[in-house]
C-alpha cells in the first residue's frame, strides 16, 4: 500500500513524469535516493512469483518476462514480451531486441524465497542511526549466541550418550536446562551465566528500538549480474548468442553506455541507463504513449485505440498530429501531467455535448471525428465511488493501509482455506474510495468484478464496458446496495424533511447532479406508492426502495 500510496502523491502532487519514470525503474540507483525512491521501486514486486515452481529456472525468466513486457507496453506501447522465443511475427522486434532488455534489469532479485519473502523485497527505510542500531544488537546477538553454544556444545559431550542423542532434536533445551550445570565447573559457570545476562541485556535494548519502517521494493539485488543470452525457443535450458543491454534497433539500436559498478556497490547501475533513455525527450514513443493515455481517460478511447500497442496490430491513430502536439506539449511544459490535463479540458472538443446531431451521426456513427462527447458508463471503482458520494456515506480520508470489504460467505468459500488473508475493516473504512480496497488476485470483490474490474496479472491498457445481467442484479439486490439505499434515505430525509415529494426530488438532484424534472419526480412518487399499495411495503420500504430506483438509472451510471 505505499507504492499505491506513492502513485497517488506523485499524480496529486504532479511529479513531473520523466522523473516519475526514474524514480520506479532506478530509484535505489539515482544520484538522490530517498525512502520516496525507494519505495517507488515496488514497480518490481507487483508481478505473479511463484513460490514453488517446477523449474525454478523457468520461473525466473518468467519473472524477467513480466518486467519487460510491463515496461514495454506500459511506457512505449510495444509488445517486447511477443520475441521472448523468436523474432516478432509483426513488428521489427527480433528476439535480441527482447533479451537485450532483459539484461538491463538481471541484477533485479526474485520477490523471495519460499521461506523467506521479506530478504530482497522489504526495504529499510529507518534512516541510518536506527538501522546501525538494529544492525549493531543484531550483529551483538549473534556473537553471544555463537559462544554461548559455544560452551553447550564443549559440555554436552561430558554427557551420557542417550542426553547426547536428545540435544540434537527438539527435546536440547528440556535437557540443557535440566542437566547443563550438572556439567559445568564452576568457573565455565560463571562464565555461562555472564554471557546469558549479556544477551538479555541486548535483547532488551533490541525490544526497545522504535519498529523499523519498512517498504515494498528492491532490497536486495545483484551487483555483478551473470551474462544474458538469447533463450532459443525461450527455454533457458537452451541458451544461444550473449547479447548486452543494447536499446532496441526500432529505436536508435544504440549499444548502451554502462557504469562500472563501485567496489562495494548494491546494484548494478543498469536501470537508471534504461531509465534516462525512456524518459528522454528524444525518446519519441514515451510522450506520445502518455499523451494518448491521458486523452482516453477523457474520451472513453485513445487517439490510437489500442493505447499498449502502437505496433502494426494496433489501432492507428486517428489524429496523429494531435497526438504530436500532445506529447510535445507535455515535454515543453516539463513533463507535467496537470498542465495536459488542463488543455485537454479546457478544448472545445472536450466541452461538446453528447447531442447526436442525424448529417454528422451518418457521416461519421463511430464519432471517429469527435464532432460530439461520447456518452460511456463509469468504471466500476467510479460507480462504488459515486454512489458512497450521493449517499453521504464517501469517508475521504487519504492513504494508509488497504481496506476490506465485507463479503459474503460464499464468496470467501471460494477460496481453499475460506477467509485467509482477507481482515475485517470498519464501517468508516469501508466506506473509503475503491482504490483503497486491498486487492487479493485469488479473491475478487464481485461488485467490482460486475463492472468490470480488470485482470490484475498483466498490464490493463483499457477497461472492457460491458452490459450484463449481474451488473443490475447486484445493483438492485446486493446487501451493500441496500445499505447505501437507507443512507440516501437517511440523507434526504434529514435535507427536506418527511414529505415524499420533496424527497423524491432531492434524490433525483444527487444521483444526476441538476434539478430534476416533473416528470421523473412523478414517476419516483408513483413507485412508492405502488409499492405500498400493490406490494404491502411500509411507508419506510417503499421510500428506501425509491431511493434503490434513483441510484439505478442511466444518468447516474453513465458520463453524459
Amino acid at each position: 500500500w505505499k507504492y499505491r500510496d506513492y502513485v497517488i502523491q506523485a499524480v496529486n502532487n504532479d511529479k513531473p513524469y520523466d522523473q516519475f519514470i526514474r524514480e520506479q525503474i532506478a530509484g535505489d540507483e539515482l544520484d538522490h535516493v530517498t525512502p520516496e525512491t525507494l519505495t517507488a521501486t515496488g514497480f518490481y514486486r507487483l508481478g505473479i512469483w511463484d513460490d514453488e515452481p517446477a523449474d525454478p529456472l523457468q520461473a525466473r525468466f518468467d519473472e524477467y518476462d513480466d518486467i519487460v513486457s510491463t515496461l514495454g507496453q506500459a511506457f512505449l506501447a510495444l509488445t517486447f514480451n511477443c520475441a521472448r522465443c523468436h523474432d516478432h511475427k509483426i513488428d521489427p522486434i527480433p528476439q535480441t531486441d527482447y533479451y537485450s532488455l532483459v539484461a538491463f534489469v538481471r541484477d533485479v532479485t526474485s520477490y523471495g524465497a519460499r521461506g523467506d519473502q521479506t530478504m530482497n523485497s522489504q526495504v529499510d527505510v529507518s534512516g541510518e542511526n536506527l538501522s546501525a542500531r538494529y544492525d549493531r544488537l543484531h550483529e551483538q546477538l549473534r556473537e553471544l549466541n555463537k559462544r554461548l553454544r559455544k560452551i553447550e556444545q564443549d559440555t554436552i559431550v561430558k554427557m551420557p550418550a542417550p542426553d547426547q542423542r536428545a540435544t540434537e532434536g527438539p527435546e536440547r533445551e528440556k535437557v540443557l536446562k535440566a542437566k547443563l550445570k550438572d556439567f559445568l565447573t564452576r568457573e565455565e559457570s560463571e562464565q555461562y551465566e555472564a554471557v546469558q545476562n549479556e544477551r538479555r541485556h541486548a535483547q532488551r535494548q533490541l525490544d526497545q528500538l522504535p519498529p523499523r519502517q519498512t517498504v515494498l521494493g528492491l532490497a536486495k539485488c545483484d551487483p555483478k549480474p551473470p551474462p544474458t543470452y538469447v533463450l532459443l525457443r525461450g527455454s533457458p535450458h537452451n541458451e544461444g548468442a550473449e547479447v548486452r543491454p543494447t536499446f532496441p534497433k526500432l529505436l536508435g539500436g544504440q549499444a548502451a553506455a554502462l557504469p562500472t559498478p563501485p567496489e562495494g556497490a548494491k546494484t548494478a547501475g543498469r536501470r537508471k541507463v534504461l531509465a534516462d533513455w525512456l524518459a528522454s525527450k528524444d525518446n519519441w514513443l514515451t510522450a506520445r504513449v502518455m499523451a494518448n493515455r491521458v486523452w482516453q481517460h477523457y474520451f472513453g478511447r485513445g487517439i490510437a485505440r489500442s493505447p499498449n500497442n502502437f505496433g502494426l496490430m494496433g489501432e492507428r491513430a486517428t489524429h496523429p498530429e494531435l497526438l504530436d502536439y500532445l506529447a510535445a506539449q507535455l515535454t515543453d511544459h516539463d513533463w507535467s501531467l496537470k498542465a495536459l490535463h488542463r488543455q485537454i479540458l479546457l478544448s472545445s472538443t472536450y466541452r461538446q455535448s453528447s447531442a447526436a446531431l442525424a448529417t454528422a451521426a451518418e457521416i461519421d456513427p463511430d464519432n471517429q471525428l469527435y464532432w460530439r462527447q461520447s456518452i460511456r458508463r463509469m468504471s466500476t471503482e467510479h460507480v462504488r465511488d459515486s454512489v458512497l458520494a450521493v449517499t453521504g456515506q464517501l469517508n475521504e480520508q487519504q492513504f494508509g493501509p488497504s481496506i476490506y470489504p465485507t463479503l459474503s460467505q460464499e464468496v470467501l468459500a471460494s477460496q481453499s482455506r475460506p477467509g485467509s488473508g482477507w481482515g475485517q475493516s470498519s464501517s468508516a473504512d469501508q466506506a473509503r474510495r475503491s482504490i483503497y480496497i486491498h486487492v487479493k488476485r485469488s479473491l475478487p470483490v464481485p461488485m467490482l468484478s460486475a463492472f468490470d474490474f480488470p485482470e490484475t496479472d498483466i498490464s490493463c491498457e483499457a477497461r472492457f464496458l460491458t452490459t450484463q445481467p449481474g451488473q443490475a442484479l447486484g445493483m438492485l439486490n446486493s446487501q451493500w446496495m441496500q445499505e447505501q439505499a437507507a443512507a440516501l434515505h437517511a440523507r434526504i430525509e434529514r435535507e427536506v424533511g418527511p414529505g415524499l415529494r420533496d424527497q423524491a426530488g432531492r434524490a433525483l438532484a444527487l444521483v444526476t447532479s441538476q434539478k430534476a424534472a416533473d416528470k421523473d419526480v412523478d414517476e419516483l412518487v408513483q413507485l412508492a406508492h405502488r409499492l405500498q399499495q400493490k406490494h404491502s411495503f411500509t411507508e419506510d420500504q417503499a421510500r428506501r426502495a425509491m431511493c434503490l430506483a434513483a441510484l439505478n438509472i442511466n444518468q447516474f451510471l453513465t458520463i453524459d
